[in-house]
């Protein structure tokens, strides 16, 4: 049986296999959805399916919404045309169990999937038609953290940035540039009010949106694009809202293993894709039970009943306490150390590295040691309840094939939010506790070391995708740091730890450059040394 829109209609074959169908006219969604679109959510990647779209259809199967969401996407348009397309735009959500069940459920509330091509008239039109209309509410994102970004770590421009500020909204070629167009096309066909709800794990993610959006709006003001009130519009937070959230829902890329159970299920069409860029995508989406989204409850054009789907409504105090506690504390830095470890010490599964007694220490040690102490409780949910889930249940989950080589992806973008703000909250709360960090120093030698590209046996390895890897290896050449290199670090390092962009703060300031330095010295001292190195660091 093939995954179509026409085979939903087997129920008996799809309830002999324990799937989940939609509980509503997937038509008469289309339909109401192409008229009056509410839901606009850009990048359409494994999290937006297993859990943003699933919130919408929790709303619909419970005759709470009778619309769908448009997705649309800025890049790998491949993603569209051989992941979505040809399967009617419907998903299978596999919700992988800590005891080994699986759970299956079909979404089929995506109705339309649109590439923001702009060499393609009928998408922009659409895209543009779907900004006009009053009846929008929501544009949310899941365009990871680089996706906001106008700037390189050294405030140069991007290319793409740079000539969407130069050409005006006509023809936008990075997604800012193409937010800030649909936003004057909305402007023009009457300033009507919307929310644009970030969901990507960035530190007020909201004021990144914004503030990334507002840089190209002004350029566009300067050049005599566009007026100053259409600024002041993207501007007004009773015209256009940008709310802050935290999201939490672990989606690795497709597995195999997941792949053959569905297969040998009887379901016939699936297959898993990489794209040109290097996404792994398939029509079926494998992930963990837990999910958490926490939004400051900002939408001036109104929203659906977002609650009752699973999201948490607060005001923005909250949403920052609650995202604070997971990026910088009980989850995110412990997924980097566990990454960088992990592809230096040959692991190729985050459960697999809860078994090395050494790995576990060092998350365990880090969260609740080093973290933990200067998270202030969003009391929402329970910091020490939350972290006890990601070491016990989430992250040792043996049927959740999430890699160390997918979380080290674009780490240099993530340092500043999960270590950066930890360490500036002891610079200025709690100074005289400086000096007992050793765990957080030592993840930040570890991924200096990575970025030798060199294993703790010895052997070449690829590092994993990162728009500032470049740089800081040849930051490290350039002061004649390579694998077992003659001598100490000793007094080299202060120059890259420096970099407030990568790191959030000056590293020196806070007096732990040393310990770094020494750290990485042990790790870079040949076969076995991060080994060893991990295990005397945690063993103390």
């Amino acid at each position: 049986m093939d995954l179509s829109k026409a085979n939903l209609k087997n129920t008996e074959f799809w309830n002999s296999i324990n799937v989940v169908l939609p509980q509503y006219d997937i038509d008469a969604v289309k339909e109401a959805t192409y008229k009056n679109p509410v839901w606009l959510h850009v990048g359409g990647g494994n999290i937006f399916r297993a859990f943003i779209a699933r919130i919408n259809q929790r709303l619909l199967n419970a005759g709470l919404a009778d619309t769908g969401i448009v997705v649309c996407g800025t890049m790998d348009y491949e993603n569209f045309e051989r992941v979505y397309k040809p399967f009617d735009n419907l998903s299978i959500i596999c919700d992988l169990k800590p005891d080994g069940n699986t759970g299956y459920e079909i979404i089929g509330n995506i109705t339309e999937a649109v590439a923001a091509n702009y060499d393609i008239k009928e998408n922009v039109d659409r895209l543009n038609e779907i900004a006009r209309n009053p009846s929008l509410q929501i544009i949310s994102f899941t365009i990871t953290e680089k996706g906001y970004a106008n700037r390189d770590a050294d405030g140069k421009l991007y290319e793409l940035a740079k000539k969407d500020m130069e050409n005006g909204p006509s023809h936008p070629l990075s997604c800012m540039g193409f937010i800030a167009s649909l936003l004057y096309e909305r402007f023009t066909a009457g300033a009507y009010p919307l929310a644009l709800v970030s969901m990507d794990n960035c530190s007020h993610n909201g004021d990144k949106l914004k503030n990334s959006l507002l840089e190209i709006i002004d350029a566009w003001v300067e050049l005599g694009y566009v007026g100053n009130s259409f600024r002041d519009y993207v501007n007004d937070p009773f015209q256009i809202a940008y709310p802050w959230s935290m999201i939490d829902k672990i989606t690795p890329r497709p597995s195999e293993i997941i792949l053959d159970k569905l297969t040998n299920l009887g379901i016939d069409n699936l297959k898993s894709v990489k794209t040109t860029t290097g996404v792994f995508a398939a029509p079926f989406v494998n992930a963990e039970v837990p999910e958490y989204l926490v939004v400051e409850d900002l939408f001036p054009n109104g929203r659906p009943p977002l609650e009752k789907g699973g999201v948490i409504l607060t005001d923005r105090d909250t949403v920052d306490k609650a995202e604070r506690m997971k990026v910088t504390a009980c989850l995110n830095p412990l997924h980097t150390a566990l990454a960088i470890f992990g592809c230096l010490l040959g692991f190729t599964k985050i459960s697999d590295e809860m078994n090395y007694a050494d790995l576990r220490t060092l998350v365990t040690k880090m969260g609740y040691d080093e973290c933990l102490p200067v998270v202030c409780d969003p009391v929402i949910l329970n910091p020490e309840k939350f972290l006890k889930e990601v070491l016990e249940e989430r992250f040792p989950n043996p049927f959740l094939p999430d890699t160390p080589q997918r979380i080290a992806t674009d780490t240099s973008q993530k340092l500043p939010i999960r270590y950066g703000i930890t360490l500036n909250s002891y610079l200025t709360e709690h100074p005289e506790k400086l000096a007992e960090l050793k765990y957080i120093p030592l993840v930040i030698a570890a991924w200096l070391r990575y970025l030798l590209a060199v294993d703790d046996e010895g052997n070449d390895f690829e590092i994993s995708s990162d728009p500032m890897a470049g740089f800081f290896q040849d930051e490290l050449r350039k002061l004649g740091i390579t694998y077992l290199m003659d001598g100490s670090v000793s007094g080299k390092l202060s120059g890259i730890l420096s970099n407030e962009t990568v790191f959030g703060t000056d590293i020196n300031k806070t007096g732990l450059t040393p310990l770094i330095e020494q750290y990485f010295d042990d790790l870079n001292k040949g076969s076995g040394a991060v080994r060893n190195t991990l295990h005397n660091v945690v063993a103390n």
